[in-house]
Order: C-alpha cells, then sequence, then structure tokens
C-alpha cells in the first residue's frame, strides 16, 4: 500500500494533487506547526499576465501554535477573494466549470485554519475525481511527538504501507537505508514541465490549481496533467 502524508495548503499548485492521485491512502497532517513564511495560508494565481500572490488572512497568535489551533481573521472578507479570482479568471475557457468549486471551498463557514484547508482539499479532489482516502494525522495512533522522518515511519508502519511517497522536494530528508530497514520502500514523485495557453501571454508555470482548471477541462486535468509525472526512486 502506497502512503503519502502531506501539510495542508490553500489551492495548492498541480504536483500537490499529483500526490494525492498516485498514492492508496493520503495523510494531511493537522498537528504540525504552522509556519509563517511557507505556503499553507497562500498561493499564486494569473493576474495581468504575472504571478500574483493570494492569501488566508489569520488571527494573530502564537507562531508555535499548530495548524489545526490557528483560526482566520474575523476580517476575513471571502466576497473580496472572490472578486480577485473572478476579475483574474473570469474570461478564462473553464471559469463556468470552476467558479462554484471556488465560491464552495471559499465560503466555507469553519473559521479553523486546518479544517477550512481540509474542506478546500477534499473538494478539489471529488472535482477532479481523485478517490485517494484522505485522513488527518492526528487521527492515527502513534507518538505525536516524533518528529519528521521518524514520524513518517511511523505512520507508514501505523496504516499498513510499505511505500512511502513524497514530493521530489523532499529526497534530501529521508534515508533510503533507513526506510529499507523498516521494509518500506521510498519512491518520489517529479511532476513533468507543461504548458496551456493562458491568454495568449507568456507562460506562467507552477501556479495554484485554480490557474489549471480554469484553463483545461476536468477531463484533461484528471486524464493527463494529473499523470504528467515520474516516479524517482531514491
Amino acid at each position: 500500500m502506497r502512503l503519502a502524508i502531506m501539510q495542508p495548503y490553500f489551492f495548492p499548485y498541480i504536483g500537490y494533487f499529483q500526490l494525492i492521485a498516485s498514492v492508496d491512502q493520503f495523510v494531511v497532517y493537522d498537528n504540525i506547526k504552522y509556519t509563517k513564511k511557507g505556503w499553507i495560508n497562500r498561493n499564486r494565481m494569473l493576474q495581468n499576465g504575472k504571478d500574483v500572490t493570494f492569501s488566508l488572512p489569520l488571527k494573530k497568535d502564537s507562531d508555535s501554535l499548530d495548524v489545526c489551533q490557528r483560526t482566520l481573521s474575523t476580517e476575513f472578507n471571502r466576497e473580496k477573494l472572490l472578486n480577485q479570482f473572478k476579475g483574474a479568471y473570469q474570461q478564462a475557457p473553464y471559469f463556468r466549470q470552476t467558479f462554484p468549486l471556488i465560491e464552495n471551498i471559499v465560503q466555507y463557514e469553519d473559521i479553523n485554519l486546518f479544517e477550512y484547508l481540509h474542506h478546500s482539499i477534499t473538494q478539489i479532489c471529488r472535482h477532479l475525481g481523485i478517490n485517494t482516502p484522505i485522513r488527518k494525522s492526528s487521527d492515527i495512533a502513534i507518538d505525536h511527538g516524533l518528529k519528521s522522518q521518524d514520524k513518517v515511519i511511523a505512520l507508514c508502519e501505523a496504516v499498513g504501507a510499505n511505500t512511502y511517497v513524497n514530493a521530489i522536494g523532499g529526497i534530501d530528508l529521508y534515508s533510503k537505508e533507513i526506510f529499507h530497514e523498516k521494509m518500506i520502500d521510498l519512491k518520489f514523485i517529479q511532476s513533468k514541465p507543461f504548458s496551456y495557453p493562458q491568454y495568449g501571454g507568456t507562460f506562467v508555470p507552477w501556479l495554484s490549481i485554480i490557474d489549471v482548471l480554469m484553463f483545461n477541462s476536468i477531463e484533461t486535468t484528471y486524464t493527463t496533467i494529473l499523470k504528467n509525472f515520474d516516479f524517482i526512486q531514491n
């Protein structure tokens, strides 16, 4: 059984969903420290031919809190964010197909950061036809005081995974020898470069999944783009 584990992100890029689609079970960290300068609550979209960052405003709180302990700001203006997306993409060929999904996600009323992100990830997977079961890390009985590689191995063992799959960016974080000692195969996925028309301008790669869905049909995204990666053996 192949397992992948990642922290949650807001409208992440296509590689995140390639990873989910490539495994038999996906675990999303809820009891992991929120990183201020990471991509947990922000991402990039196309605006006037350039990449522009959008984000979820958070209530000010301690930097030591986990993602599941953070909340959205009371000043979060959902309509303003939706209007940003609408202004950027209303002329895109698949706007009508995609915008209801974005509305459903942005208008979600839960203010807990993790629950908000978890809902968005599951809704996008459903939209794309990705049926991989998604579990919260805290629901799995392990020692949650473990860190990094040790925690990953514990999660693999707890769910009976014999293969751990990670994004290529994590290739230096794990020891192939230690995984093999635990009888766990270690693999990585590397997205292949690809492009599609974006209003006829110079292609801006690796934007949020929103961009992919605005310019490509669900069928093309599922049958072609989601499978546009290689497995790399460490």
